[in-house]
């Protein structure tokens, strides 16, 4: 592509805190924005320009700039307090028309759209059908396999997810968008079987990515270093996100006992707070920390607020082994994190990322739901460095081959070939830095 050919995408993001620099760790912000913005810093990096569209509230600014070629953009809607994920929808109407009259105000003209989430599809599939352009939907997570994952009482869970609705939606979304991605081939399986019945041909399968320079492998002295900082010793398990119940802290600590028991060194380090708990994180964790004492563990169990973006690939390396133990999980991408770092992994086979990693030489995966199988194996990599030199190296090597920004860019893009969907161009004068970030400013 020339230098005066640059065509500008749509990405769109509407729940959670989404901005250049994101405050990890508050509600409805973790992964998915991750993954929006590095998605975004990468195609700009291919020489595209991304406007990332978001929602405004508690006062934020209506725009920002994130990068070369990336700019972030809110739009206000259902007033200026937080709204959960489960309920945006409501207000999405609202939100389209105040996109749609900036985008027709500023003249702006967009090759496609990239959606990330229902509520974002919703958006997206209408601003799509308002600007006659093509739209590309990532659910991230769906609707009708995570009411069937959840343990609850069904009105319970109806209330507090919206899962009814939610489904409805996403049907109409899977049904007009152009090309569906999902980011694991079981989620693949579950839109083309399950009740939204979606053309084969339609649907990608496109995994997240990761920031190979952040996360890669360091030496075992670098790594006995950073251990020290942080203020650990003996061999370190290490599990780490927000805190919710499908996350399966708690099927983890059950897990423990079998580890003490084979390796007298052995301790979990716990890093599940967040910046602003809600009330029910700050149940789970008092009832996770009474469960510790339950188990006669509290001695061997450590646990850490949330960690900051910047400190993660420390912890990564510090660890001896990760942890993932959720009861569903669609990807995993801090497993994939991990593994870049050259640190051991240990995954549920209740998700997406167990199918794509050969046991015992890039991870092992076990069933969390059986706390004693999932101990052994957590165990069988602490105990035996062998195993744990074998899963360091390939684990790294498959991250790096599969899971780069840029390697996930480009297959988004060739999906839209694929799907015999155009991409129309548009025209931009030879910038240098200075002059694009003016240009983020100015056109605005």
């Amino acid at each position: 592509m020339s230098d005066r050919q640059r065509a500008r995408i749509m990405m769109i993001s509407t729940h959670g805190y989404v901005s250049a620099f994101p405050e990890f760790g508050k509600p409805d912000t973790g992964g998915q924005v991750v993954y929006v913005l590095e998605l975004s810093k990468c195609l700009a990096r291919m020489g595209y320009h991304v406007d990332i569209l978001t929602r405004q509230f508690e006062g934020q600014r209506a725009w920002e700039h994130v990068a070369p070629r990336v700019r972030l953009l809110r739009f206000p809607c259902g007033g200026d307090d937080f709204i959960p994920k489960e309920t945006l929808c409501e207000h999405i109407p609202e939100w389209v028309a105040n996109a749609r009259d900036f985008i027709e105000e500023k003249d702006l003209d967009y090759a496609f759209i990239d959606s990330h989430y229902w509520d974002a599809g919703l958006a997206g599939q209408s601003l799509a059908n308002e600007l006659g352009i093509a739209h590309i939907h990532t659910p991230h997570s769906i609707g009708a396999w995570k009411r069937d994952n959840m343990d609850g009482e069904t009105e319970e869970l109806e209330r507090r997810y919206n899962f009814r609705h939610r489904i409805r939606e996403e049907k109409v979304v899977y049904d007009e968008c152009d090309v569906l991605v999902a980011t694991t081939p079981p989620q693949r399986e579950i839109l083309l079987e399950s009740e939204y019945d979606v053309p084969a041909e339609k649907i990608r399968v496109i995994p997240p990515g990761y920031d190979d320079m952040r996360f890669f492998p360091v030496s075992r002295a670098s790594r006995q270093a950073v251990k020290r900082e942080l203020g650990l010793s003996g061999r370190v398990v290490l599990a780490l996100g927000r805190m919710a119940k499908n996350k399966g802290y708690d099927l983890l600590l059950r897990a423990i006992p079998t580890v003490i028991e084979r390796i007298d060194d052995a301790q979990l380090l716990l890093a599940v707070g967040s910046t602003e708990p809600s009330d029910d994180e700050v149940k789970q964790i008092r009832e996770i920390k009474n469960l510790t004492a339950t188990l006669g563990i509290e001695n061997r169990v450590l646990f850490r607020d949330f960690i900051p973006d910047e400190m993660l690939a420390d912890y990564y390396r510090a660890a001896d082994v990760f942890a993932l133990s959720s009861r569903y999980e669609p990807f995993g991408m801090t497993a994939i994190e991990a593994m870049a770092c050259g640190t051991p992994t240990v995954v549920t086979t209740e998700g997406g990322l167990w199918e794509q990693v050969t046991w015992g030489l890039e991870s092992v995966y076990a069933n969390p739901f059986d706390p004693e199988a999932f101990g052994h194996a957590i165990s069988a990599v602490l105990a035996h460095r062998r195993i744990s030199d074998q899963l360091a190296k390939y684990g790294s090597q498959k991250a790096r081959a599969r899971f780069t920004w840029t390697g996930i860019g480009q297959r988004l893009l060739r999906s839209l070939g694929d799907a015999d969907v155009s991409i129309r161009r548009l025209e931009y004068p030879h910038m240098s830095r200075e002059e694009e970030h003016e240009e983020a400013i100015v056109t605005l």
